[in-house]
């Protein structure tokens, strides 16, 4: 990586904490926002395994896994803080001694809490609108997330955000939008098909199969939760952030 991509990176982690102090107003939506496209791309996802589950389950895991990265596409054109590309960004930033550790964290815990009312406003709206008969689809797969030992939980989380903020680092250093695209899809697409762990994907799938899915232990759901939070901002800001610094060309 070159001075001017260190630059660059380091000049997106300055103005999120920069928007943040000045307005956090705007900021706050924009979690919200992100929250929302994590939530369209997630119905979109579930709906279209839904339809394949039982003719072509595994052409519905490919598409399914295709259509999440809608999240991070809109997320990347229209805008939005999502709190595991703000693990890569800000934690780059840090390295790069732009930022300070204090604004990382205002950033990160803001970021999180945003994409958590995001996801619950229109997981909501969602359930309310019938929820495309997906019930069964959430009763088929959420049990087993629930039930993953607390390793393999984290170092898929680990995995997941790694996979996640390649793709925001692609949708940052690429200028032209028709190489952001298949960049951005293939990289998301790879955590969501190798059943990787998302802590605000998990926000959206676990409320709303909580309110669809009888029977569901909110106690597991809160333990996968902080498990999978740590482990992808580790996978985002060691696993990536902090050995891309490292191996950087200074000016």
């Amino acid at each position: 990586m070159n001075y001017e991509d260190v630059t660059k990176i380091s000049n997106v982690a300055k103005a999120k904490s920069s928007l943040l102090n000045l307005h956090f107003g705007k900021y706050f939506l924009r979690s919200i926002m992100a929250g929302f496209f994590v939530i369209a791309a997630m119905i979109f996802s579930n709906v279209v395994g839904t339809i394949f589950s039982t003719e072509a389950p595994v052409w519905g895991k490919l598409l399914s896994a295709c259509v999440f990265s809608l999240a991070v596409l809109l997320i990347s054109f229209i805008g939005g803080e999502l709190f595991t590309g703000n693990n890569f960004v800000m934690a780059f930033g840090a390295f790069d001694k732009q930022v300070t550790w204090k604004e990382v964290f205002k950033v990160w815990i803001i970021s999180y809490l945003g994409n958590f009312i995001g996801c619950v406003i229109l997981g909501l709206i969602f359930v309310l609108a019938g929820a495309a008969g997906t019930a069964d689809y959430y009763a088929a797969f959420i049990p087993g997330k629930l039930a993953l030992p607390t390793s393999i939980m984290f170092f898929k989380a680990i995995l997941c955000n790694f996979f996640v903020c390649l793709g925001v680092l692609c949708g940052i250093k690429l200028k032209d939008d028709a190489a952001k695209v298949p960049m951005i899809v293939l990289c998301i697409a790879t955590f969501v098909i190798s059943g990787f762990e998302h802590c605000v994907a998990n926000m959206g799938n676990f409320f709303v199969a909580y309110l669809l899915v009888p029977g569901l232990s909110l106690t597991a759901m809160l333990r996968s939760m902080a498990i999978v939070t740590i482990g992808n901002i580790i996978g985002g800001a060691i696993a990536l952030a902090w050995p891309l610094r490292k191996m950087s060309m200074d000016e």
